[in-house]
């Protein structure tokens, strides 16, 4: 029976490791090619063409098909039809770009815009059904990181190299995506996990997604006057710029992925609106060296690390209360582009009628002033549903060191049970109840019933009020 349950758990692994291959690699070529990458700048400066209508027109498009996306998609099965088909279209719609300019390469970036807007939506359904609830914020990291890598990687030869190699690299990334997901089942074998997650009770999420969305919307402002004001002025240190741009928000990534469960990340939110505010000051008294951009660059793209890996994980959390978690986790995202849409609009209209930087910084400050406001309001509203997420707790976890000694030492005085107690160490450790009842070869209804008799013992009524109770009677 163990065997079995450790093969299945591999298997398991093994396709939440293949989805996130084949969505890392196409959101490569996505951000390398349409979405602020620098293939299609490089091919629009060969042939003389201002890429700025073009941009929007791509942020444009990309917005309705991953605000529309989730509308088409019903299930998985669904969800992977679409994604093949994007996919397709997105290597087709591509090719155009290898050959001069023409009214092909207009009708080509809006198809494959849409398409890749719908095709990152529906892996909404991938993203739940392939990744345990307590794991997304990993999942989500490990997205970025990998794509943001090729991204860079790309970046470089487009630059350096040259835009049509970029773009041939960009498109294999598609081409292997591709291949991925087709081989990759759109059922899990025989796991009662997914089935129990398909029947969890939707509840409505409109307002916090809505107050999830509009904070995305006002942050991302900041990162669409980055590519227009900031990126421009340290475009003379090219070849720093072509690999450094990304490189502190992948670190950032990886920084906050390998951090102990116990740190607190909330504060984390708090200290990402400073950077942005620091980066944009520093920005209108620095010069415009090597120094500063470094200074500068690590700021801003640091914050975004925080803040993307932030809402992907909480969208990846509230896919459990949604009957379609591509809907979710598309309107989600579009939010994003929506707020970099409106910060390129900004800063472009800064430029055109040539206002002095400093005004364009005084919007971002402004901008982070308000995020500032906006977060006590959305941290409220999110604790709702997601009162264990990792970026929403309020106090730090109990040490590993204290959990055992605790649950021993309170638990006689409140009347624990021996199985209670091994519960009760194993839910203070981060367990789900899945995990839980796989642990200790128990049903998942009996560890239920076990965790409500414990807080009933307790007097508490979820896992933080756990915490928080002990820590208290281990401090008095």
């Amino acid at each position: 029976m163990l065997n079995h349950w450790n093969n299945k758990e591999c298997i398991k692994a093994n396709q939440q490791k293949l989805s996130t291959i084949f969505f890392s690699l196409f959101s490569s070529w996505l951000l390398a090619f349409l979405f602020q990458g620098q293939v299609l700048y490089e091919l629009t400066n060969k042939y003389n063409i201002d890429p700025y209508i073009l941009i929007l027109g791509v942020m444009g498009v990309h917005f309705l098909g991953l605000f529309l996306g989730g509308l088409f998609v019903k299930n998985i099965e669904n969800a992977r039809d679409i994604i093949v088909f994007s996919m397709a279209i997105s290597i087709i719609g591509s090719i155009p770009f290898f050959f001069i300019p023409s009214i092909l390469w207009n009708f080509a970036i809006i198809t494959i815009s849409f398409f890749a807007g719908t095709c990152v939506a529906s892996w909404g359904y991938y993203f739940k059904k392939f990744t345990y609830s307590n794991e997304r914020i990993k999942t989500a990291a490990n997205v970025l990181i990998f794509s943001n890598i090729l991204m860079i990687f790309i970046n470089m030869v487009s630059i350096h190299i040259s835009p049509y190699t970029g773009l041939a690299i960009s498109i294999f990334m598609v081409v292997v995506a591709l291949i991925i997901t087709l081989k990759l089942p759109v059922n899990m074998v025989g796991d009662m996990e997914w089935s129990y997650l398909e029947n969890r009770k939707v509840i409505r999420i409109t307002k916090p997604l809505g107050i999830l969305c509009l904070f995305i919307v006002v942050i991302t402002v900041n990162s669409g006057l980055m590519y227009q004001v900031i990126n421009p002025e340290f475009q003379h240190h090219q070849w720093l710029v072509s690999w450094y741009w990304a490189l502190p928000y992948v670190a950032m990534l990886y920084v906050i992925k390998k951090l102990p469960p116990k740190v607190n990340r909330s504060y984390m939110l708090y200290v990402a609106i400073g950077m942005i505010g620091f980066a944009f000051l520093f920005f209108m008294i620095f010069d415009r060296s090597v120094l500063s951009y470094l200074i500068i660059n690590t700021l801003m793209l640091g914050a975004c690390g925080i803040y993307d890996l932030f809402w992907w994980s909480i969208l990846g959390e509230l896919l459990d209360y949604s009957s379609n978690p591509g809907k979710v986790f598309g309107i989600g995202l579009s939010s994003n582009v929506l707020g970099v849409f409106l910060g390129t609009i900004f800063g472009k209209i800064m430029n055109v009628k040539d206002v002095p930087n400093q005004n364009a910084s005084i919007l971002a400050l402004g901008v982070a002033f308000l995020t500032f406001i906006m977060l006590p309001v959305l941290h409220n509203q999110l604790l709702i549903f997601l009162k264990n997420h990792i970026f929403l707790r309020t106090l730090i976890e109990m040490p590993p060191s204290e959990q055992q000694s605790t649950i021993d030492k309170f638990g006689i005085s409140y009347k624990l049970t021996e199985r209670e107690k091994e519960i009760s160490s194993l839910l203070l450790r981060g367990r789900t109840y899945k995990m839980i009842a796989n642990e200790l070869y128990l049903s998942e209804n009996t560890v239920k019933t076990h965790i409500k008799n414990i807080y009933s013992k307790f007097n508490v009524s979820s896992k933080t009020e756990l915490i928080n109770f002990l820590m208290e009677k281990e401090n008095s």
